[in-house]
């Protein structure tokens, strides 16, 4: 077992596991009792007070890098005092001294043009797994690398917020003239692959004109052809890119280089678990096996077999496993010839239909508010009922710059070509009962097969996007929700007030945008 010496980050006196397998990992955590083994033998591990993210602990120390930069908000890019960032990595490092911790060298990146080398230095034991899973490993041969950011994460590290500048005990800091991520008080390891995919998401268009997506991506077998699914965490990303008809290049955050590469960030996946089963969800149940890990689960202590409908800690319950574990694979996880994108959306209202083509301007409209709504347990504070959202550019927490630069980016990348948009709905229906996924299934295959470019559309009222009047497998009564609304008054009523928080949320954006963006959206009479 090899060690690291972490003196010249300040810690002293720990004592360093370094690069440490699966299974030595499922070991110490089952010693420490900070997990118990299911009857398969999969880890699982409760992650405290927090299982889901806390956006609005998320900050970026304002410097001379970002202040400029960023887009400073009050809800997800928070400014934090550079002084303040010193003084509590200080404490951190003081805190993690004299203690047993797990250093992991990984990357990000499948295209090695963009390759960012990332050292963590983890508290738990759980979270090294987690880490281990979720980014990319080097060859057995590379006994250390230089790392271009550091992470440390210290969950049972509590801040004071009145001293250290936090806003509660938890949080997520980066700082991009150090180079350092800074995550402490919370143990949902969520907030690892959300704070180094926000590192991406400014560091890639900022410096090497490369459009970063909260999307997952497959690739048809024989065609050849790359789809995108973006979509906040809860609207199908994982679930409805996990093909068995096509290898899937990841499930959730994607780079589109300047000469039209797809490629993943991740060398894992990060799936929620909540009710499945193999017949619904068959690639990611049958990667619930030894070396993966999961999280807040019920597990049945006669049989030790996991309860997935039980969400009495939370509906986030979640699995993290190595992207190898995915049968289907593409190998090199990265692609090109980008044919369709889509557009997952949970319309918790019932107005909005099951399927929709978008023009190029209905895209960078819909792209740019992100139109959907929060899933229980995502998020904390996000408990029973979903609740309608615009999250720009479908990943607003993590994203550090403006939206419109996002949205900008989009634009050069869909212009002229023949590129088919299109908006899938995966929330509720009228009768107030979740969409399908069979039906969502059916849906998502007739685009990618391009049958649903050969059959009659007729136009939505007020949001003016085509819906297919025909499409084969699926009942043409659901296409059009108003055949499913019994009192049309009510639906009349749905519709213009849906419409109108398109509209309003619009004008945040309105002095930022052209024209053609603005035409893209719903018009009332």
């Amino acid at each position: 077992m090899m060690s690291l010496s972490l003196k010249n980050y300040g810690i002293f006196n720990s004592y360093n596991n370094y690069q440490l397998t699966p299974y030595e990992l499922q070991n110490i955590i089952l010693d420490k009792k900070m997990g118990v083994e299911t009857k398969s033998g999969v880890i699982a591990v409760k992650t405290g007070l927090f299982t889901g993210r806390s956006p609005e602990d998320r900050f970026i120390v304002k410097d001379s890098i970002t202040e400029k930069k960023i887009w400073w908000n009050d809800k997800f890019n928070k400014s934090f005092d550079p002084k303040k960032f010193d003084f509590l990595y200080q404490k951190i490092v003081k805190y993690l001294s004299d203690k047993t911790l797990y250093i992991r060298d990984g990357y990000l990146c499948s295209d090695k043009r963009y390759q960012l080398n990332v050292r963590s230095i983890s508290e738990y034991p759980w979270s090294d797994l987690f880490i281990h899973n979720l980014f990319f490993r080097f060859s057995k041969n590379i006994k250390s690398i230089f790392p271009d950011w550091l992470l440390f994460c210290a969950p049972g590290f509590q801040s004071n917020p009145l001293n250290d500048g936090t806003r509660k005990k938890n949080f997520s800091i980066l700082n991009f003239s150090k180079k350092i991520i800074l995550i402490g008080g919370s143990g949902y390891p969520g907030e690892i692959k959300k704070s180094i995919f926000s590192v991406l998401n400014f560091i890639l268009p900022t410096y090497k004109n490369v459009f970063p997506m909260h999307c997952s991506a497959n690739v048809g077998k024989y065609k050849k052809d790359t789809a995108l699914f973006f979509g906040l965490s809860g609207t199908g990303k994982t679930t409805i890119s996990n093909d068995i008809n096509r290898n899937l290049i990841g499930d959730d955050e994607h780079g589109w280089t300047f000469d039209n590469v797809i490629f993943n960030f991740e060398g894992g996946c990060y799936a929620k678990i909540f009710d499945i089963s193999s017949e619904k969800e068959p690639m990611i149940y049958h990667s619930i096996k030894k070396g993966a890990m999961l999280e807040n689960v019920i597990i049945k202590k006669e049989t030790r077999e996991v309860d997935f409908s039980d969400d009495s800690i939370t509906q986030n319950m979640r699995i993290s496993y190595p992207i190898y574990f995915v049968k289907n694979i593409e190998k090199k996880l990265f692609s090109s010839n980008i044919k369709n994108i889509f557009f997952l959306t949970y319309d918790a209202f019932g107005i909005l239909p099951p399927v929709a083509k978008l023009t190029k301007n209905q895209s960078f409209y819909y792209f740019l508010l992100g139109y959907t709504s929060k899933v229980a347990g995502t998020e904390i504070n996000i408990k029973e009922k979903p609740i309608a959202t615009f999250s720009s550019c479908f990943g607003a927490p993590f994203m550090p710059l403006h939206p419109i630069q996002y949205t900008n980016m989009l634009m050069n990348k869909l212009n002229n070509t023949k590129i088919n948009v299109w908006m899938i709905n995966t929330g509720l229906t009228p009768e107030g009962g979740r969409i399908k996924l069979n039906d969502t299934r059916k849906i998502v295959k007739n685009a990618l097969d391009g049958f649903l470019s050969k059959v009659p559309y007729e136009i939505y009222p007020i949001f003016n996007f085509k819906i297919p009047k025909f499409c084969p497998g699926i009942s043409s009564k659901i296409l059009n929700p108003i055949n499913l609304w019994k009192n049309k008054k009510t639906y009349k009523k749905r519709i213009e007030t849906l419409a109108k928080k398109f509209i309003n949320h619009f004008n945040i954006y309105r002095k930022y945008t052209k024209e053609n963006i603005l035409s893209g959206g719903p018009i009332l009479g």
